[in-house]
C-alpha cells in the first residue's frame, strides 16, 4: 500500500485546502503568497475574488470529498455575501476554521469590532486574522498556524498520535475514545471495516479486531494494544499510574485533577512543597469535556477544556508534582498528625495536608430503558468525541448549564438537528449569555423548556427518547441517535471519613460553615477552605457554596496553598 514520509500509511492523498476570499486583487495575492510560503508544502492554497467563486470552490470540495482546513473571508465584502460564504463553509466543512480578514488598525472601528463579536457569538467565525502587510508576516503565519493546528485535531482523516479501531457501536471503543479525548490525547477513530481502518491494519499486519478494540500509538514507539485497560493506555502513552518514587511521604496530597486540583498542584509544587496528585478518571474533570471555553481569562478565541487541563498538568509536572492517574483514593484517615491515603492498586501514601478537589459527577436520569444504553447512544457528560459519529443524525442534550450549552454548539456543527431539553422556563438562570446567543442563532438547534426525559430506547442502540411536558404532563417521542445528559451535581463524598462535615447534599463544609459544626475540634477557627478535619481543605465544585466556573476553581486551588503553608507552620509549632 502507499505510504507517507517516514513509513506511515497514506490515509488520504489530496492536500487539504486553505481558502482566502478578498475582493482586492493586490491584497488577495499577498495573502496567497504568505499562505503558500508558510503552508504550501502540505496544503493547497486557493484565492477567490468573489463570493460566487468562493461558494463554488466550497461546494466542489464537498462534492469531491476534499478537506478544507481554513477559510479566511475579507470583512470588506458585503454583509450578505460574507454571511453566505461563512454559512456554506460551516455547513459543508464543519471542521474548517473560519475567520474574518481585517486590516491593521480596523480594531479601532466599533462597527468592525461589533461584526467580529457578533459573528463569534453565533459561531460563524472562530476569530479574526490581520491581513499581512509585509512579506514574511510572522503574526499572520502564527495565527493561521494556530487555526491549522486546531483543525488537525478534529479532522477525522488525519493520522493522529493515537489511532483507535473498533466497531462503530462498540461500547468499549466509545469509552476509549472518550478517555483519550478527556485526557487531551490526540486521537483518530477508524471504524472497523472502513477503508481507513483497513489501511492501518494492513500497514500494521494486524487482523480486524472484530468485537474488540485495537489501539495504535505511532507517535510513541508504535505500540499496538489489543483490548487495553484504561491504565494500560495511560502507561503506554507515558502517563504515570503508579508512584514513580519509592518515597511515599509527601507534603501535600491533592485528590482530583480538575481545574482546582491542577491549580493547587501548580502553586504547591512551585513553592517547594512535595506534591502528589491522584486522579481516578481524567485530567481536567468536567471542564476537560468542554469543547470550547470562551470566558476564561486570557483566551480570546476560547480554548478546549482538555487543552487547558493539559497545560495545567504540564505546568505542575515541570514544577515537580507527582501524578498517579486512573487510580482512586479508597480510604483516608489522619494519624499522628499525618494523613494516610490508601490508593487502589498502588498502596499507601502519606501527606501533611490534603486538598480535596474531586469535583462533582452528573446526576443520573434513573430511567431503566436509557441506563441499558449507556455507551450506546446515551452518555453522561459532553463526550465531544462522539460528535463525528453523529454527523447528519439527531442528538438530544439534557441540562441548562454552560457545559450543556457548549456541548449543544459542538454537536450542532455535525448533527442534522440538536434538541436541548431543560426543566426550567428558560436558560437565563443557569447559562452564560454568549452561549444563549449562539444557541438562539443556530438554525439546527431547538430548545424544549419545562420538559424532562422520561423514556427512550432502540434496537441495541439509542433511536428515540420520550419527553414529558412538566406543565401539562403530555408525553411525546422524538428521534435521537445520541443523548447527552448534564443535569445536577453529585459530589461523591461518601468515602470520606466521618470527621469531614458535609451538607445534606454531600458537599464539604469549609471555613465558617465548618467552624460552627460540632465536628470541628480545634481551638482556632478553620481557614476559609479548611474542612472540619484540620489540614484537609476542599476547593472547587466539591466545596459547599462553590461557584461552578473554571476561573473560580482555579482561583480557589491557587489561594488554598497559602492556607496550607499556615497549617503546616501551626502543625510544626505544635
Amino acid at each position: 500500500m502507499g505510504g507517507e514520509p517516514g513509513g506511515r500509511p497514506r490515509l488520504r492523498a489530496a492536500r487539504p485546502l486553505l481558502l482566502v476570499v478578498d475582493a482586492d486583487p493586490e491584497r488577495l495575492e499577498r495573502c496567497e503568497t504568505e499562505l503558500d510560503r508558510g503552508f504550501g508544502a502540505d496544503f493547497r492554497v486557493r484565492g477567490e475574488l468573489t463570493a460566487a467563486e468562493a461558494l463554488d470552490c466550497l461546494r466542489r470540495a464537498h462534492e469531491w470529498e476534499q478537506r478544507v482546513a481554513v477559510v479566511l473571508v475579507d470583512h470588506a465584502l458585503p454583509d450578505d455575501e460574507r454571511a453566505e460564504i461563512l454559512a456554506a463553509s460551516r455547513t459543508l466543512h464543519p471542521d474548517a476554521r473560519r475567520a474574518l480578514l481585517i486590516e491593521w488598525g480596523a480594531w479601532a472601528d466599533r462597527t468592525t469590532a461589533s461584526a467580529i463579536l457578533s459573528a463569534m457569538s453565533v459561531g460563524d467565525i472562530n476569530y479574526y486574522v490581520l491581513k499581512p502587510w509585509i512579506g514574511h508576516d510572522e503574526l499572520f503565519h502564527r495565527t493561521v498556524a494556530e487555526f491549522v493546528q486546531e483543525w488537525s485535531r478534529y479532522e477525522v482523516a488525519n493520522l493522529r498520535e493515537v489511532v483507535v479501531i473498533a466497531a462503530g457501536n462498540s461500547v468499549r471503543g466509545q469509552a476509549v475514545r472518550s478517555l483519550l479525548a478527556r485526557n487531551g490525547i490526540p486521537s483518530a477513530f477508524r471504524e472497523s471495516g472502513s477503508a481507513l481502518a483497513n489501511d492501518v491494519l494492513q500497514f500494521l499486519d494486524e487482523p480486524d479486531p472484530g468485537a474488540g478494540v485495537l489501539v495504535w500509538m505511532p507517535a510513541v514507539g508504535g505500540a499496538v494494544l489489543h483490548d487495553p485497560t484504561d491504565a494500560e493506555i495511560a502507561e503506554a502513552w507515558g502517563v504515570p499510574t503508579t508512584l514513580e518514587s519509592e518515597d511515599p511521604e509527601f507534603d501535600v496530597l491533592v485528590i482530583g485533577a480538575g481545574p482546582a486540583g491542577l491549580a493547587a498542584a501548580v502553586y504547591a509544587s512551585s513553592e517547594g512543597l512535595r506534591t502528589l496528585v491522584v486522579e481516578q478518571e481524567s485530567i481536567g474533570g468536567q471542564a476537560g469535556t468542554s469543547s470550547l471555553i470562551r470566558n476564561y481569562l486570557g483566551f480570546s478565541r476560547g480554548i478546549r477544556g482538555s487543552e487547558l487541563a493539559q497545560r495545567g498538568y504540564q505546568q505542575a509536572w515541570v514544577f515537580g508534582a507527582h501524578f498517579v492517574l486512573m487510580r482512586t483514593v479508597e480510604r483516608l484517615e489522619k494519624r499522628d498528625n499525618r494523613f494516610h491515603a490508601v490508593i487502589g492498586d498502588v498502596g499507601e501514601a502519606t501527606a501533611r495536608a490534603v486538598v480535596l478537589a474531586t469535583g462533582v459527577a452528573y446526576r443520573r436520569l434513573d430511567v431503566p430503558s436509557l441506563e441499558k444504553l449507556v455507551g450506546n447512544g446515551v452518555y453522561y457528560g459532553a463526550s465531544v468525541s462522539e460528535a463525528h459519529g453523529l454527523k447528519d443524525r439527531d442528538a438530544c442534550v439534557v441540562g441548562g448549564g454552560n457545559s450543556a450549552g457548549q456541548a449543544v454548539l459542538h454537536l450542532a456543527r455535525y448533527c442534522r438537528h440538536v434538541l436541548l431539553v431543560i426543566r426550567g422556563e428558560d436558560l437565563s438562570a443557569s447559562m452564560s449569555q454568549y452561549l444563549i446567543d449562539a444557541i438562539d442563532a443556530a438554525d439546527n438547534v431547538t430548545l424544549r423548556a419545562s420538559s424532562e426525559v422520561v423514556g427512550g430506547g432502540g434496537d441495541g442502540r439509542l433511536e428515540h427518547v420520550t419527553l414529558r411536558d412538566r406543565r401539562s404532563g403530555d408525553e411525546d417521542t422524538v428521534p435521537a441517535d445520541g443523548l447527552f445528559v448534564m443535569i445536577g451535581a453529585v459530589p461523591g463524598t461518601n468515602w470520606l471519613p466521618a470527621e469531614v462535615g458535609r451538607d445534606k447534599r454531600g458537599f464539604v463544609l469549609v471555613g465558617s460553615d465548618a467552624g460552627v459544626s460540632p465536628l470541628w475540634q480545634e481551638s482556632r477557627p478553620p481557614q476559609p477552605y479548611e474542612s472540619t478535619m484540620a489540614g484537609l481543605f476542599a476547593v472547587g465544585d466539591v466545596r459547599c457554596g462553590s461557584v461552578k466556573r473554571v476561573a473560580s476553581a482555579v482561583g480557589e486551588g491557587s489561594v488554598v496553598v497559602s492556607q496550607i503553608h499556615t497549617h503546616l507552620k501551626v502543625s510544626s509549632d505544635a
